[in-house]
C-alpha cells in the first residue's frame, strides 16, 4: 500500500510539474504578443485556491480540485460575446503566425525544461555504470559478432557510451536507423563489431527484450555471493553456505545474483546440480529447489540472500559518472535533450508502420511506477524521469491531432491558405475525431499497463 500510495504521489507531482510548465509556455507566449488572458488553471475542476492578477486584465489564477492537467483560457470570440474594445485581443483576431507561436511554445517550453533538467544533472554529476559486457550467450547475434565477456563498449556508431544507459540509448538507435548496430570494443585490444539484426526490429523493442535478443548481459552489480541461508531451507539442505559463489547450475553459467534468482525461480521443485566457488575450490552439489506463491504462481525459492556489499576495486571498476562544468553542461543538454528527441519520433514513426514493438507505448499506471521508483531512487533519478516525460509531452503535443496543439496548429495554416476561418461544422468533426482517437489511445495504454502489471 505504501508503494502505491508513493507512485501515486510522484506520479501527481510529475504531471502537475510538466503540465504547468507546459501551460505556463502557452501564458507566457500569449501575453507577450498581446492575447487576452482570462485564467490560467493548474489542475481541472473547481477552483480549490483563486486569486486575480493586477490591472488591466485582472487575470484569474486557480490551483484546481483535479491535479492531473491544466489549461490557460484566452479571449476567444467563438466561445463568447467579446466587447468591440477587446475584439483585437482575443485569440481568434490575432494574425495566424501569432496564434500557431502560442500553440508552439507549450510544446517549446516542455523541451527547454528538459534541457534545463539535463544540464543541472550533468553538473551535479549523473552515476552510472560503465557498460562492460558480463556475459554473451552461446549461439546468439553476440556471440556471432565475436563479443566476449569482459568487452568494454566505448562507442555504438559514432556515439561515445561512458555508461549502460547511453549505451542502450545508442543501440536503440541504432537499430530503428537500420537494424545494424555498429559497436566499438575493448578489453585487451579495441575491435569494432557489428551486429545485423535485420528483420528483428520488433522482437528486439519489445520492452526488456533488447539485450536478451542480442545474447548480452551486462557485467552484474551483485555477484551471485550467498551471504545468508535460512535455516530449515533448500539451501541449508543442499550444503549451501555463507561465502559460497555460484558459478554455474546444470552447466549454465550464472553470472550475477539477478540471473541466480531467475534461473531458481522458474524451476520449482526441480533438482540441479550447482557448482560453486569455496574457499579456492570448485565443488558441486545437488539442489533441490522448493517453492513458493508470488501472486498466485508457483515461483521456486531456496532460502538466501546475497552478498551486498561490494569491493572497492569492484565499485571502482563498475562506477562511471557524467560531469561537466557549468557552460560545458548547456551543449551537453541540448545534445541530449535532442537526441532523446530524436530517438522518441523515430520510435514513434517505426511503430506506426510495425517495425517497433507497440507495447511500448506506456500509459498511466506504468508512468506512475517508474514515477515511484525514480523517487525513490532518489532527486536526480526524478529528475532525469520528469527529463524523459517532459520530451514525450512536448512530442506527444505535436502530433496532428484534433484537440493536441499539433492539431490546433493544423487549423491555423488551413485558416491561412483558405483565407477563412473553418466552419463550425469543420471544428465540430475535428474534435469528434480527435475524442475518437484519445479514446481508442487510452484505451490501448490501458490494456498494455494492465498487460505489464499482470504479466500477461
Amino acid at each position: 500500500m505504501l508503494n502505491f500510495g508513493s507512485s501515486i504521489l510522484a506520479f501527481i507531482v510529475a504531471i502537475s510539474v510538466l503540465v504547468s510548465v507546459h501551460e505556463f509556455g502557452h501564458y507566457w507566449v500569449a501575453r507577450r504578443l498581446g492575447f487576452k488572458v482570462l485564467r490560467f488553471s493548474i489542475g481541472f475542476g473547481r477552483g480549490l485556491l483563486r486569486w486575480r492578477g493586477r490591472a488591466p486584465d485582472h487575470i484569474e489564477y486557480w490551483l484546481s480540485a483535479i491535479p492531473l492537467g491544466g489549461y490557460v483560457k484566452m479571449l476567444d470570440e467563438r466561445e463568447a460575446p467579446v466587447a468591440a474594445n477587446e475584439r483585437e485581443r482575443a485569440f481568434n483576431r490575432r494574425p495566424v503566425a501569432q496564434r500557431i507561436a502560442v500553440l508552439l511554445a507549450g510544446p517549446g517550453f516542455n523541451f527547454l525544461f528538459a534541457i534545463v533538467a539535463y544540464w543541472a544533472l550533468f553538473t551535479t554529476g549523473i552515476p552510472g555504470v560503465k557498460p562492460i559486457i558480463g556475459a554473451v550467450e552461446d549461439d546468439s547475434v553476440a556471440a556471432s559478432a565475436g563479443l566476449m565477456a569482459g568487452d568494454v563498449i566505448e562507442a555504438v556508431g559514432r556515439e561515445n557510451t561512458a555508461t549502460w544507459e547511453s549505451a542502450t540509448l545508442a543501440i536503440f538507435d541504432e537499430l530503428l536507423s537500420d537494424a545494424r548496430i555498429d559497436l566499438t570494443v575493448r578489453e585487451r585490444a579495441t575491435k569494432t563489431v557489428v551486429l545485423d539484426v535485420r528483420g528483428r526490429e520488433a522482437e528486439l523493442t519489445e520492452p526488456a527484450a533488447l539485450f536478451s535478443g542480442l545474447g548480452i548481459r551486462p557485467e552484474p552489480l551483485v555477484p551471485a555471493v550467498i551471504d545468508m541461508v535460512t535455516p530449515g531451507s533448500a539451501a541449508e539442505a543442499a550444503g549451501l553456505r555463507s561465502g559460497d559463489e555460484v558459478l554455474a547450475a546444470d552447466d549454465r553459467p550464472i553470472h550475477g545474483w539477478e540471473q541466480w534468482v531467475e534461473f531458481v525461480r522458474t524451476r520449482p521443485n526441480t533438482t540441479v546440480d550447482v557448482r560453486i566457488a569455496r574457499d579456492g575450490a570448485e565443488i558441486v552439489l545437488p539442489l533441490t529447489i522448493g517453492q513458493a506463491e508470488d501472486n498466485g504462481r508457483t515461483i521456486g525459492r531456496i532460502g538466501a540472500a546475497p552478498r551486498l556489499t561490494l569491493g572497492p576495486e569492484a565499485i571502482a571498476r563498475l562506477e562511471a559518472e557524467q560531469r561537466y562544468g557549468v557552460l560545458e553542461a548547456v551543449p551537453q543538454a541540448i545534445e541530449k535533450t535532442w537526441a532523446m528527441s530524436a530517438l522518441t519520433v523515430r520510435m514513434i514513426a517505426r511503430m506506426a508502420v510495425g517495425d517497433v514493438s507497440i507495447k511500448n507505448v506506456s500509459g498511466p499506471i506504468t508512468i506512475a511506477a517508474y514515477a515511484g521508483d525514480s523517487a525513490k531512487a532518489g532527486l536526480g533519478a526524478f529528475i532525469g524521469f520528469l527529463a524523459v516525460v517532459s520530451i514525450s509531452l512536448g512530442i506527444l503535443n505535436l502530433l496532428p491531432i484534433p484537440l493536441l496543439d499539433g492539431g490546433q496548429v493544423v487549423y491555423q495554416v488551413v485558416e491561412w491558405l483558405k483565407g477563412s476561418p473553418l466552419s463550425e461544422r469543420a471544428l465540430a468533426l475535428g474534435q469528434q475525431v480527435g475524442v475518437f482517437f484519445l479514446i481508442v489511445l487510452m484505451t490501448f495504454v490501458f490494456y498494455n499497463d494492465l498487460s505489464r502489471l499482470f504479466g500477461s
